[in-house]
């Protein structure tokens, strides 16, 4: 038969709280420390008073088990490294790093109530910030092929290949071989910059000019053509911005 009480004890001047199993198969007082916390299993025939000695002669070991645990704790627990912020979808977004001893495998990023979380190991084969960046290349692709398929319908125009890249100057080409490029950076603008600059490249499949049939096609399609030039006017510069700079600094602050 068991039974099962909470007590108390002070190791080395602190409380510590831990399970007592009163056991009528125990044959000596003994202590426990895990991960599930310190518990003293003691015979029936067991006094209060014998219990208090045997804990106050253990006192030191106990002490060193809690502190091993602990050092256990914070190895097993996944760590952020830290929480910066990019532009997403037009929205500041932030950007948290956690690593785990536990993870195997490659990096994955969630976004979930307006966060990207990037789940790494303390190793990672693939750095968080090239993670990222494949995450929201990976999205861009998505997004604009989602765009494309429509505009192409309407403009009864279909591009050779299309290409995600990284250029450093524009968002987006139309080369003479019917290729279109974009720059994988669109996923952080609103949808409706995202929207325009697909249009303006998916017209020139048509309308190779910059002529004013060109803008005029641009902007049946597209409505809202001035506003989203306007912010990129404004944001471009915040685009372009290294993330791994962006990412390091905050990390590091």
């Amino acid at each position: 038969m068991r039974r099962t009480q909470n007590a108390r004890l002070h190791v080395r001047g602190e409380a510590v709280d831990y399970r007592l199993v009163h056991s009528s198969k125990a044959c000596k007082l003994r202590v426990r420390v895990g991960l599930a916390g310190v518990e003293v299993v003691s015979p029936e025939n067991r006094s209060n008073a014998d219990i208090e000695t045997f804990l106050r002669i253990n006192e030191g070991w106990i002490s060193d088990q809690l502190q091993r645990i602990e050092r256990f704790r914070q190895i097993r627990r996944p760590q952020k490294q830290g929480r910066s912020e990019i532009l997403y979808r037009g929205t500041p977004t932030p950007v948290e790093v956690e690593v785990s001893p536990m993870r195997a495998g490659p990096s994955r990023i969630t976004y979930k109530k307006g966060c990207l979380t990037i789940y790494t190991s303390f190793a990672p084969r693939t750095s968080a910030v090239r993670s990222l960046e494949n995450w929201l290349r990976k999205q861009a692709r998505q997004e604009i092929e989602i765009q494309l398929s429509a505009l192409t319908q309407r403009l009864k125009q279909s591009p050779r290949r299309v290409y995600i890249m990284g250029q450093r100057t524009k968002w987006g080409n139309c080369s003479r071989l019917r290729n279109l490029s974009f720059n994988w950076r669109l996923i952080m603008a609103p949808d409706y910059v995202l929207r325009y600059l697909v249009t303006h490249e998916a017209v020139h499949l048509a309308i190779p000019d910059h002529s004013r049939k060109f803008w005029l096609t641009v902007q049946s399609l597209c409505p809202e053509t001035e506003r989203a030039r306007q912010w990129l006017c404004a944001n471009t510069g915040g685009m372009f911005a290294d993330i791994a700079i962006t990412m390091q600094t905050r990390i590091a602050s």
